[in-house]
């Protein structure tokens, strides 16, 4: 009788346990990511460069010949919270990168040699690069009220905005985790995801209306998910109805999420 307890809680005790290893090896992977963000500054600086351009060029090149009277808001605070999902989306190109780096460099065959967690690889490497899309969403979102972008809601609406896409954001990385270990290769990984994201983001309401798109294109370009999260962020910024735009955006994440991160985790399984 006593033996059969031990047993019992031996297996139970080993559920927490492996909870609580798997939890540091990825927060071991997390840091090792964020030390090499740290000692190659100029990696970050470029990541925030782009944003900026964007940014700039909108607010002040083509902004004066965007027309967004039907929104209600200036062509700024229309435009931002577009730049919000453009940042995320175009930024998580960079984890397939990293991943595919790591495949070509047998780095994940001396994570695969150590006595650790293997989704702590997967888990560390989005993790650390969620950490870096906040940091660099801050910052564009300091820049944006630097050149007349404005809340038309409450604060605590636009951090909901600012969720939402980092939501979205964390999906991408699975989505380019798995393009970069499937293909094993920086620079296929960096040609590969530039047509995936390409067409989602300039076909898509971030810097225009969909109802200024030709009429075969607008139900893509509504429902599309960068469009949708867009048009999420966009609400809880500006108001209007929100709700609906806020759901299909949770929706299209988990779906996201539910495909790609099992096909991540096959994808680095067979690489390594």
């Amino acid at each position: 009788m006593e033996a059969n307890t031990a047993v019992e809680v031996g297996r139970l005790s080993r559920g927490p346990a492996r909870v609580i290893g798997v939890a540091r090896d990825t927060l071991a992977i997390t840091r090792r990511n964020l030390t090499g963000l740290i000692r190659v500054p100029r990696f970050f600086v470029f990541t925030i460069i782009q944003p900026i351009i964007f940014v700039l060029l909108f607010r002040y090149v083509f902004g004066g010949a965007i027309s967004v009277t039907t929104t209600g808001v200036p062509y700024v605070d229309y435009l931002m919270p577009g730049i919000f999902v453009q940042t995320v989306a175009f930024g998580s190109i960079t984890t397939g990168i990293s991943m595919a780096t790591d495949v070509q460099s047998g780095m994940l065959e001396r994570f695969r040699s150590l006595p650790m967690a293997r989704s702590a690889v997967l888990a560390g490497r989005t993790v650390a690069d969620l950490a870096r899309t906040t940091v660099v969403l801050v910052i564009i979102s300091a820049v944006g009220f630097a050149v007349g972008f404005r809340i038309n809601t409450n604060v605590a609406s636009f951090v909901g905005s600012l969720l939402i896409v980092l939501l979205f954001a964390y999906a991408l990385l699975w989505v380019f985790s798995a393009v970069g270990l499937a293909l094993k290769d920086p620079e296929s990984a960096q040609a590969a995801s530039f047509p995936v994201i390409a067409p989602l983001v300039f076909a898509s309401s971030v810097f225009v209306p969909v109802s200024t798109m030709p009429s075969w294109l607008r139900g893509f370009a509504t429902y599309q998910p960068v469009s949708v999260t867009a048009s999420a962020a966009r609400a809880l910024c500006n108001g209007g109805p929100t709700l609906s735009w806020v759901l299909q955006s949770i929706a299209w994440t988990i779906g996201i999420l539910l495909v790609c991160a099992p096909l991540a985790v096959w994808s680095y399984r067979r690489a390594v």
